[in-house]
């Protein structure tokens, strides 16, 4: 089964989705199931994880009922507040919907670089943990260091970084974001997500030849059986079509035996959200 472990839904609405601005035009509107559906038709794919792109447990729900209509929602990654005092009782009430997988938190817009370890975030990411909910980190380079303080705390829960944690593929920055992405990959609970990466390049003018050194890293540090496809649909085409983004895996894990292709686009996420 080949499964898009990353892409978004929403009905847009300009204060709700106020970061996306004018220089995104193409995400200022809907994008819904049926629109997905027809491109995942053209292009292989069985199923996907769909992943909160507002923080509100109204989001979490408008994901549910899109799952209820569409079985090629294979997943859900929500949105829950990991600091409330209600917390264990509102993933009491999510833990009744097998479809949803995890929790996401989005991390990348908190000003303190060391909001990830703070004291009522950890007790959120250890109540997840309870419940069986994975837990996915969207996070920019310079939040990697307090995240590696944080998997150090939790090396039993399952985790996943998103879009290889962004780093600044159009100025070419490597150096920062490798050392500490080694640390993180040493913890065999943490899977990577090859997602999100046109949007950390040059939208108009990225080459595939721009992500291959940190695509090597990535492949080398977290192997074959913890990376997964993902798309990031539709913010991905802010940099192009869904074609030409999954086109960047496609070619990179050409040469890699069927095993393993089939692991990178689907299989690593099948296991890691529990998918089956």
């Amino acid at each position: 089964m080949t499964i898009d472990s990353h892409q978004h839904f929403w009905q847009y609405h300009p204060v709700k989705h106020s970061w996306i601005n004018d220089q995104m035009k193409v995400l200022q509107q809907d994008y819904l199931p049926e629109d997905l559906y027809q491109v995942y038709q053209k292009n292989g794919i069985d199923g996907c994880v769909a992943v909160q792109a507002d923080q509100s447990e109204n989001e979490t729900d408008f994901l549910l009922s899109l799952a209820k209509k569409n079985s090629f929602i294979k997943g859900i990654v929500g949105w829950v507040d990991l600091r409330s005092e209600n917390l264990r009782e509102r993933l009491q009430h999510y833990a009744q919907y097998k479809i949803i997988k995890g929790f996401r938190h989005v991390v990348q817009d908190e000003a303190d670089p060391n909001f990830i370890i703070g004291e009522q975030f950890k007790k959120g990411i250890a109540l997840l943990k309870e419940y069986g909910f994975a837990y996915d980190i969207l996070i920019f380079p310079a939040q990697l260091e307090a995240t590696v303080q944080l998997i150090n705390e939790f090396p039993e829960h399952r985790f996943v970084i998103d879009h290889i944690a962004k780093p600044n593929i159009k100025e070419g920055h490597i150096e920062d974001w490798e050392k500490y992405m080694r640390q993180i990959a040493v913890h065999k609970n943490v899977y990577c997500k090859v997602s999100g990466m046109v949007t950390e390049a040059d939208w108009k003018n990225w080459k595939y030849d721009d992500f291959v050194p940190y695509l090597d890293i990535v492949f080398e540090i977290f192997g074959t059986d913890r990376i997964m496809y993902g798309s990031d649909w539709p913010v991905c085409l802010l940099g192009g079509t869904y074609q030409s983004v999954k086109g960047i895996i496609d070619t990179y894990i050409s040469t890699f035996t069927n095993e393993d292709q089939q692991k990178i686009m689907g299989g690593n996420a099948v296991e890691f959200y529990q998918l089956h």
